[in-house]
Parts: C-alpha cells; sequence; structure tokens
C-alpha cells in the first residue's frame, strides 16, 4: 500500500504577507483585551482566517456601518483606506487602530503627491479592491482606474500618463501595459509600486510548481494577489488546482503516488495549507 500514498509538500514561501501578520496581531491583541473588535471590511481576503477571527469577537463592518458607529475602536486592515474614512472617525469620536501596510502607505502618499502636481494618474489596479478605492481616494477619486489595458482603447487620455499599480499585480503585466501605453505614442511616467513581497513570489514559486506532478493552490476567492500567483503557478504546471478549503478537494483530482505541492496566497493562513495537506494525506 506504501506507494499509493500522496507525498505532499507545503512551500515554504507561501502565507501571510508581513501587512497582513501585522493586522492579525493587533487584532488579536485587542480582542484578548476588550473581547470585541470592529474592523472595517474583511481583515484578510480569506473566508476561513475571517472566520477563525469572528470567533474570538472581531465584528466585520461596511463603511454605511461606519456612519453610525460612534465612540468605539474600529481597525483599519492592511489594504488602506481613503481619507473619508479618517474623516468620519474624527467626526464619530472612533479611536481607528491603523494596520494599514506600509508598503500601501507608501504608495497613497506617492498618488496624492502626483495629484497634487496636477498630473494625470492611471492606476492598474482591480475595480472596487480595497486597496485600490483607498488609492483612488488620494485623488479626490478623479485618477483612472483599470485592470485591462482594453479598457484603454476608447479612453480619453492626454499625452503625458504617470502610471501607478495596486500593490498586488503583476510585475511581468505592469511592465507590459507600460510599454503597450509607450507604443500608444503616450509619455509615461511608470512608477513600479509592487509589493516585493508579492513580486517575490511571482520569482520562486516556477521552481516550486514545476518540482511536483501536482499543485493545489489555496486562496480565497476574493484574493487579487491569490489570482495572480494561481496562474504563475498554472503556466508552470497546467495541473493545478484552485482550492479555498479542505471541501473543494477531491481524490479523483490525484493518482496513486502523485507528487503534491500546496502554494498559497499572501492572504492564506499556513494552518489553512497544513489542514490541506492533511487531508491530502488521507487519501
Amino acid at each position: 500500500m506504501g506507494d499509493y500514498l500522496l507525498k505532499v509538500t507545503i512551500d515554504q514561501d507561501s502565507g501571510f504577507c508581513f501587512g497582513v501578520v501585522y493586522a492579525i496581531d493587533m487584532a488579536e491583541e485587542i480582542l484578548k483585551q476588550d473581547g470585541y473588535l470592529y474592523c472595517l471590511g474583511d481583515i484578510v481576503h480569506n473566508d476561513e482566517e475571517v472566520e477563525r477571527l469572528k470567533a474570538k469577537g472581531l465584528r466585520i463592518i461596511e463603511h454605511e456601518d461606519l456612519k453610525k458607529l460612534h465612540n468605539e475602536k474600529v481597525l483599519i486592515r492592511a489594504h488602506g483606506e481613503a481619507p473619508e474614512t479618517y474623516r468620519l472617525a474624527l467626526e464619530n469620536n472612533i479611536m481607528l487602530i491603523d494596520a494599514s501596510c506600509p508598503v500601501v502607505l507608501k504608495l497613497q502618499n506617492r498618488i496624492k503627491t502626483s495629484h497634487d502636481s496636477n498630473e494625470k494618474i492611471l492606476i492598474f489596479g482591480k475595480h472596487g479592491h480595497a486597496e485600490v478605492i483607498g488609492l483612488q481616494g488620494q485623488t479626490n477619486n478623479e485618477a483612472l482606474v483599470f485592470q485591462d489595458i482594453a479598457e484603454l482603447d476608447n479612453a480619453e487620455l492626454p499625452q503625458k500618463i504617470t502610471l501607478y499599480s495596486q500593490t498586488t499585480k503583476s510585475t511581468e503585466k505592469f511592465y507590459s501595459i507600460k510599454n503597450e501605453l509607450i507604443a500608444r505614442g503616450y509619455e509615461v511616467r511608470a512608477n513600479d509600486t509592487i509589493c516585493r513581497q508579492v513580486s517575490n513570489r511571482d520569482k520562486d514559486l516556477p521552481a516550486f510548481a514545476a518540482k511536483f506532478d501536482k499543485i493545489v493552490f489555496v486562496s480565497g476567492r476574493k484574493s487579487s494577489n491569490g489570482k495572480v500567483l494561481f496562474e504563475v503557478c498554472r503556466k508552470h504546471n497546467p495541473n493545478t488546482y484552485f482550492v479555498s478549503s479542505c471541501d473543494e478537494l477531491n481524490s479523483s483530482m490525484f493518482a496513486p503516488g502523485d507528487k503534491i505541492g500546496i502554494a498559497g496566497a499572501t492572504s492564506t493562513p499556513m494552518w489553512l495549507m497544513e489542514k490541506v495537506k492533511a487531508e491530502l494525506e488521507k487519501y
């Protein structure tokens, strides 16, 4: 029977990035102290981890709820927030526990400076994404957000453009967009603001993915960076499966003796990857 077992390895570079670790540590500390804590939006784009923290007293609220809240503590997650949120908190005597990721804060500052210098700003990012809303807020919502170059085909753009990127986008895509805009005759000032923890994963994952018969990529469906890293895995190993929890695993995906690699997004908790590994080892 021994030969039939799946051989399962977790990518040790996967798991939470420091921004997420920082936010979750902060939340857990206050939860221990106060027994509850409000958090603006999902603390991390991973439902399993959100559920774990909710069980400890984390209360997820949306911006609409914030307007009605007074004299409370509210956590700002790693994705950051628009200036409007800080103003509102001040009005409602809300104490903000700011766990905005330093990489995002630095980018917000750079975008604000560009906007104050009247530059025409383009942001390569996902529409409606928490981080992107915070970035656009630095420009009075005047920056043009696009997630695909095709969206710019009929856009009225000035000759000079300043290009920024959401921190979790693909570096490769960012540079191909920059080159395409230059090829279309625009003068582009491009700011590569992609987080190095994400882009280094872009670099390390191909080698990891290629070592195995199959890859199980564990990530929340809402994770932007999960989508990017999943595609990196799939490019280097076509036998890559995307799962967000153990329930989505199926023994028919695997053959006896398969060597399996498990990888995840920067929002995927290590405990969830361990759980997937334990599940696979039962097959």
